[in-house]
């Protein structure tokens, strides 16, 4: 099942248990707060846990998200009503709306096709105030991370809320580089299997920085790691980018 993970609601609850806490969003919140930023866009918010503390810190919050099983999940957390919810893609986005705009959780990478990808960053900049920033991560082609998703080395463990236990293994089906497609396979108790899988694309440094200033914005830093290491030479493997709107020409 395609991107099942956030569309069937038993793999909703496993990518919710699995995907706790972790350095990548206290990175996001330190980042959101260098500048003054009322109003923020969560695109892409998944199963809205990094939403739910930024509005806890005081921001007012959009969350948007397509699949409404992850916004189930998202609305069900404590702390969930400081949050405005929003099922849609990046036509729903008002103009002008917000300071900040963030993509997480290496959404950028799911829009494979490039026209697409530079549709929504156009939208992105267009719901953001002039100055507004863009933050986004995507994993980083040069460490190849798909090659470590591999039923041997992936398999893990998740622990759900009522104790009940599924085992877990990513194995990759095609490699043709910038795109991968992975299938993510989750073992129930009592034998159950389910599978979701999907295609990432993985845009280079250079590739990123291309697509976002070619839609308006200008790249402000990046950085290849969750300790803000230069792109390139941290174990992460990341590319944590921030990019401001630029002024538009009038007359």
């Amino acid at each position: 099942m395609l991107r099942a993970e956030f569309s069937d609601p038993r793999m909703v609850a496993v990518y919710d248990a699995e995907h706790v806490w972790g350095w990548e969003h206290d990175f996001f919140m330190s980042a959101l707060a260098e500048r003054i930023s009322p109003r923020v866009l969560h695109f892409g918010c998944g199963t809205g846990r990094l939403a739910i503390a930024m509005a806890a810190a005081g921001h007012q919050v959009t969350a948007v998200e397509r699949a409404a099983p992850a916004l189930d999940a998202a609305r069900r957390k404590p702390g969930a009503a400081r949050v405005r919810w929003v099922e849609g893609a990046a036509d729903v986005l008002d103009a002008r709306a917000y300071e900040t705009v963030l993509l997480t959780d290496h959404v950028a990478q799911l829009f494979v096709d490039d026209d697409q990808w530079s549709s929504v960053l156009v939208r992105l900049r267009r719901a953001l105030v002039p100055g507004g920033r863009l933050i986004l991560d995507s994993r980083d082609p040069g460490f190849a991370r798909w090659t470590t998703w591999n039923p041997v080395e992936s398999r893990r463990t998740v622990v759900l809320p009522d104790g009940v236990t599924v085992d877990a293994w990513d194995e990759v089906t095609d490699a043709a580089e910038p795109t991968v497609t992975v299938a993510h396979h989750y073992a129930f108790t009592g034998g159950e299997q389910l599978t979701s899988s999907g295609t990432l694309r993985f845009r280079t440094e250079a590739e990123l920085r291309s697509t976002v200033e070619d839609a308006g914005f200008d790249v402000d830093r990046v950085y290849g790691g969750w300790a803000r290491e230069p792109a390139g030479l941290s174990s992460d493997g990341e590319l944590l980018l921030f990019a401001v709107t630029r002024p538009q020409r009038t007359g």
